[in-house]
């Protein structure tokens, strides 16, 4: 389609040629002469100079550029994400329910849905419109789900776990298995029933082979619009607030206490019985021993303020010279005169 109907898409400021057609999307390193790209990251800027792109989505106030044309929108990012789905098509799911799916006879599923071979549907399930359960998808007994329930081939959902509309579970996805609970019984350890649920609000998407384990009494929350990427584990009991991130192999322990919209970046740890505030950032492979307080950005082991670990991390690296020079010092000062 032509790019001036696409800024007409987006409610974007069209800056250039609006009539070149564009067949696509792509990154700005690889964007060809009929695909739009994006910058939202400041860093990427000098690229804008060399792409071979038709069009860059781009901040309102980003500087003016010759050649390539530009259109300017708040939150280009999302824009970009726009963009995308305007030229893909999706795979179209038709209603029905195939021969080798298992449904118990008291389970209850909305009209609408798409139930795949090999799904198996248990004992008093109960399930909104237009759901999408893909091959292998397994709910367990009594698990209630919300309308638009779209399961990828092999996600399981745990018996009476609670699911709210439109959530997503990816490939292997597993709400609801037992937590790791455990206690000792001189050298042995015992199990401790797992009696509590796991419950995902509306919007919550769960990627590929993450885990949100079942409580021992209570619940396992996380909350609406929250999103929890790939491999990553939340521990028994624990707690996650509305549109929360939790990026790539987070582990949650046990009875952790996760606010709304705190970003956790990739192989975050988090101590159990730990508080983290609304709005608080942790940077990759961070480790979370104790409560972070609301709006707090921490790094490092154990996790400190964010600029006192760049700091650190800055004084870290010039130990050996400033080893050196206490070395020498000391020589100095007990020279014999």
């Amino acid at each position: 389609m032509k790019l001036s109907e696409i800024a007409s898409r987006l409610g974007a400021e069209l800056v250039g040629d609006g009539d070149v057609e564009i067949t696509g999307v792509a990154g700005i390193e690889h964007a060809r002469p009929d695909q739009v790209t994006f910058i939202a990251n400041p860093k990427y800027a000098p690229l804008a100079k060399s792409t071979r792109a038709a069009a860059i989505l781009v901040e309102p106030d980003f500087p003016t550029l010759e050649g390539t044309s530009t259109l300017r929108i708040r939150n280009c990012y999302r824009a970009f994400a726009e963009t995308i789905k305007i030229f893909y098509t999706a795979p179209k799911y038709v209603p029905g329910i195939h021969p080798t799916a298992v449904i118990d006879p008291s389970a209850r599923i909305g009209p609408g849905a798409h139930v795949g071979a090999y799904v198996v549907v248990g004992a008093g399930v109960v399930m909104g419109d237009d759901a999408i359960l893909l091959p292998h998808a397994v709910i367990y007994q009594g698990a209630r789900i919300g309308h638009r329930f779209f399961a990828h081939a092999h996600a399981v959902v745990r018996e009476f776990c609670r699911i709210g509309d439109d959530v997503t579970l990816q490939n292997g996805a597993v709400i609801g298995a037992d937590g790791f609970g455990y206690a000792r019984d001189g050298a042995a350890w015992v199990k401790i029933v797992q009696s509590g649920a796991t419950v995902l609000g509306d919007r919550v998407e769960v990627q590929a082979n993450a885990c949100v384990d079942r409580a021992s009494i209570g619940e396992t929350s996380i909350g609406a619009g929250s999103k929890i990427d790939n491999l990553v584990q939340v521990g028994h009991g624990s707690t996650v607030g509305e549109n929360t991130l939790l990026c790539a192999q987070v582990g949650l322990a046990g009875s952790t206490e996760v606010g709304d919209r705190v970003i956790l970046a990739g192989q975050v740890g988090v101590a159990g019985h730990c508080k983290v505030g609304d709005g608080a950032v942790a940077t990759a492979q961070s480790g979370i021993p104790s409560d972070v307080a609301a709006g707090a950005i921490v790094s490092g082991y154990p996790a400190m303020d964010n600029r006192q670990w760049l700091r650190s991390v800055a004084a870290f690296a010039r130990l050996p010279e400033m080893l050196r020079e206490i070395r020498s010092l000391r020589k100095t000062n007990t020279a014999p005169e």
